[in-house]
């Protein structure tokens, strides 16, 4: 039988329906996926030799001896080529009536994450995860800087169905002059739970599920990996610090080796048991600690900065849209004990 299931920091509900559920099988393609040969995949401008049809890097690391924008680097930072906000001045608030608008400023950049196209981060060895990660932590650091950039948004969208353009491996960096909509209600929520249960919402989460493991899919010494209890797709996963703190761009470098770990298993098996396929990864942390966000909740007591993966394997339609409702045709205990274990029988 189906289940509403609410998602307590968010308020958010979901719909689980069991009578709708599925094995990991059933999300497989029909057809493997063609070869990514160069014929295939066509002129990339992100592989290495390409540095001087991208816009001029900001940041990279490089081997000794080799100059910006040119091969020899590991980890490569460039503005995008077409942005969707632009560096400025602090812009003003406009109002007119019932509208409100204000100058496109912010930042947009690319991490171009290995000089090879063909690998992905679950490819990748974990100390180079590591420095994709050590990167994104400089580059928050250092747009943080400018007071008037409130929110430093990381996303990867791997795939053309998570909404990639290039199928080379990179990850992207926004900055907003404002604190966006759902950070607020995450923060406010966690605020509203820290004042009622007297600790951190998500501290408490991650000590429960240590305890039930009904939806833990991975746990080292530094970061667990679990399936949400309403989680709102397919094999969504979120992963959490086990320290608490309110900023990813503040963890420490043994935690960044327990992250890269985990993402590493955690992106293996969604390669081996899901067939590879197409996903969001999202980071989640505070507002520019610097600059002044108006929230009368206490974020550095009630917010955990975490991350949440979801594998692109069922559409948002008219019900979701019309409701705020999502439908998810597996359970997550499922979902965990598949990521968990692997598929019965395939060695995964």
């Amino acid at each position: 039988m189906s289940q509403l299931r609410k998602d307590i920091i968010s308020g958010r509900w979901v719909i689980v329906s069991s009578e709708r559920s599925k094995r990991p099988d059933d999300f497989r393609p029909a057809q493997p996926a063609e070869a990514k040969t160069p014929e295939a995949r066509g002129f990339c401008p992100f592989c290495a030799g390409n540095e001087s049809k991208t816009p001029p890097e900001v940041f990279a690391l490089r081997a000794d001896g080799t100059r910006p924008d040119e091969p020899g680097w590991r980890v490569r930072v460039v503005p995008n080529k077409f942005p969707a906000l632009n560096r400025g001045p602090a812009p003003a608030r406009r109002d007119n009536g019932l509208i409100t608008w204000m100058d496109g400023v912010g930042v947009h950049e690319v991490v171009i994450e290995n000089p090879d196209h063909d690998l992905e981060l679950a490819d990748l060895p974990v100390d180079h995860i590591r420095a994709v990660l050590k990167v994104f932590q400089d580059r928050i650091r250092s747009i943080e800087e400018d007071l008037h950039y409130e929110y430093v948004q990381i996303f990867k969208n791997k795939g053309k169905e998570a909404g990639a353009s290039l199928s080379h491996p990179h990850s992207q960096i926004v900055a907003t002059p404002i604190v966006p909509k759902r950070i607020k209600e995450e923060i406010y929520g966690a605020g509203r739970l820290q004042r009622r249960y007297k600790e951190c919402i998500f501290c408490r989460i991650i000590r429960e599920e240590t305890e039930s493991k009904e939806r833990m899919v991975f746990r080292n010494d530094h970061v667990c990996v679990k399936v949400p209890f309403a989680a709102r797709f397919p094999f969504e996963m979120r992963v959490l610090p086990l320290r608490h703190d309110a900023y990813f761009s503040r963890i420490r470098d043994e935690e960044l080796d327990g992250l890269a770990a985990a993402l590493k298993t955690v992106l293996g098996r969604f390669k081996a048991i899901l067939a590879d396929p197409p996903f969001n990864l999202i980071i989640h942390q505070g507002p520019n600690p610097a600059a002044h966000n108006h929230s009368e909740v206490d974020v550095e007591k009630a917010f955990h900065w975490h991350m949440e993966i979801i594998p692109v394997l069922t559409r948002v339609a008219g019900f979701e849209w019309g409701t705020g409702f999502y439908i998810n045709p597996v359970a997550p205990e499922t979902a965990a004990l598949y990521l968990r274990e692997g598929i019965p029988g395939s060695g995964a």
